[in-house]
């Protein structure tokens, strides 16, 4: 494709070269640049792309795409110059691969919690309903069957452009995807056309990453801004900043709520270990799903698919036969009547969720243990807190290591162990190795308690100085309950 036709939808401040350049790849990874490639120099988190532009124009790349002009250009390659080579790596990629989301009902899901359960129920539901979809989730990416590993919850701008072709060539006609907030900072999502969008709720999350709450509400915000007026906005009404979403939006403004007066109205009936029974604008339901927070999962799960066009009878029809996503509340029960439940909980308010969740089911003189540790490298605010709230929603509190990455585990420990109050400090343990913790919790457990394995949910890793070792919390739990 001709340079001339990639920057189409971008505005250069300077071009130095001839447009009419053969484009064969796009990347903004230096390594990967060579003959008949495009590099965009981006201004990354770790790096700059800019650092390593006379590298690429060595190793024989063809155009560049830079917001900083070097201060000689190199002879034989077109450089565009920018304002923002980020969002312009979004446009220029969407249209290497023929602007693949334009051919997809796509769906955007973003929100602190609940956006893998989301996309994964709106993935499964309409392969039920006889759709070819793809999913793009924290989990995996998938066409149809087809099971492709994930990186990131959202894929940068070339992987994701690429994966929507796929998608497109499969014969996909639906798509579902989890829009990170780091993804909207950094333009990822840039140049890509949603048909619709939803927002789960908004907690204290990522700001090591954004600095401010207030910025991290901006970065959600900012897929509802830019939507077109042809597609749909869903938020979910009970969340106090779920209206601030719909406040600049050009899109059909939609509503779910369980309290309020909405576009789509749910009420909780009955909630067990079992499953929930609700009512969804005037209709009895019985899901399989657990909690209060599925319910608005699956409240929203309806309101989008009825918005992409499904007959509600048809949708509930189908939903209340679904199960959770992977790692999300996921049960199991030993020999010896102790039941262990494995959950992706990583901030305060999805712990939270969770634990309340348990607290309400649990039956006669069951005791809640929970096992519980946080991320390395990550927001440190939510440590103390995680701590305060495993301890006041359980009988036995074990905080442990999650994913240190580059920290000292003891550091991280350190950290939650400040939001141990002195009234709970008898029923808080810290073990540092997290198979000797489930181990540990085994030991205490005894017929009718309630294990929550916390953290880490899906993830068959734990990640150690840059070294991910296999570590499956649902396999060591499951182990140890049947030991």
């Amino acid at each position: 494709m001709l340079l001339r036709d990639l920057i189409l939808t971008t505005t250069p401040v300077a071009v130095h070269g001839t447009l009419d350049t053969d484009i064969r790849a796009i990347t903004f990874d230096s390594r990967e640049a060579g003959p008949g490639s495009l590099f965009v120099a981006v201004k990354g988190t770790q790096t700059d792309g800019h650092q390593f532009i006379s590298k690429t124009a060595e190793q024989g790349a063809a155009a560049v795409i830079c917001e900083t002009l070097p201060a000689e250009i190199p002879a034989g390659v077109t450089f565009v110059q920018v304002t923002d080579s980020a969002q312009t790596l979004g446009k220029v990629a969407s249209q290497f691969y023929g602007n693949p989301s334009s051919k997809l009902k796509l769906t955007g899901v973003t929100g602190t919690n609940g956006k893998t359960t989301t996309v994964t129920l709106l993935f499964k539901l309409f392969r039920k309903l006889g759709y070819n979809v793809g999913l793009i989730s924290t989990v995996q990416n998938q066409i149809n069957e087809t099971v492709i590993p994930a990186t990131h919850t959202t894929p940068d701008a070339v992987k994701l452009n690429a994966l929507l072709d796929q998608m497109v060539k499969a014969g996909c006609t639906h798509a579902f995807m989890e829009v990170s907030s780091h993804s909207s900072v950094q333009e990822r999502v840039a140049g890509i056309q949603f048909a619709g969008a939803i927002f789960s709720n908004i907690t204290h999350d990522h700001l090591d990453f954004h600095g401010t709450f207030d910025n991290y509400i901006k970065a959600k915000k900012k897929l509802f801004d830019e939507l077109p007026a042809s597609s749909f906005a869903l938020i979910n009404l009970d969340d106090k900043r779920g209206l601030v979403m719909l406040q600049n939006t050009r899109a059909q403004k939609n509503t779910f709520s369980l309290q309020n007066v909405a576009t789509f109205k749910g009420k909780l009936i009955a909630n067990t270990l079992h499953g929930l029974q609700m009512e969804i604008n005037g209709q009895e339901v019985w899901f399989k799903l657990i909690g209060t927070f599925n319910a608005y999962n699956l409240l929203g799960v309806y309101a989008a698919a009825v918005l992409l066009g499904e007959s509600p009878e048809d949708v509930l029809t189908q939903l209340s036969d679904l199960q959770a996503a992977p790692g999300r509340f996921d049960q199991m029960r030993s020999p010896a009547g102790i039941t262990g439940i494995v959950d992706y909980a990583h901030t305060p308010d999805a712990l939270e969720n969770v634990l309340e969740t348990i607290h309400s089911l649990r039956e006669g003189p069951s005791r809640i243990i929970t096992i519980v540790g946080c991320g390395g490298n990550r927001d440190a605010t939510k440590r103390p807190v995680m701590a305060d709230i495993a301890c006041k929603y359980s009988d036995i509190a074990i905080l442990t290591s999650d994913n240190p990455r580059f920290e000292e585990p003891e550091a991280i420990l350190a950290d939650m162990e400040k939001g141990v109050k002195i009234t709970d400090r008898k029923k808080t343990q810290i073990i540092t190795d997290r198979r000797e913790a489930i181990r540990y919790a085994g030991q205490l457990a005894r017929k009718g308690d309630i294990i929550l394995l916390a953290g880490k949910g899906h993830e068959t890793y734990q990640e150690i100085k840059g070294v991910k070792h296999p570590f499956d919390d649902k396999k060591e739990l499951s182990k140890m309950l049947n030991a």
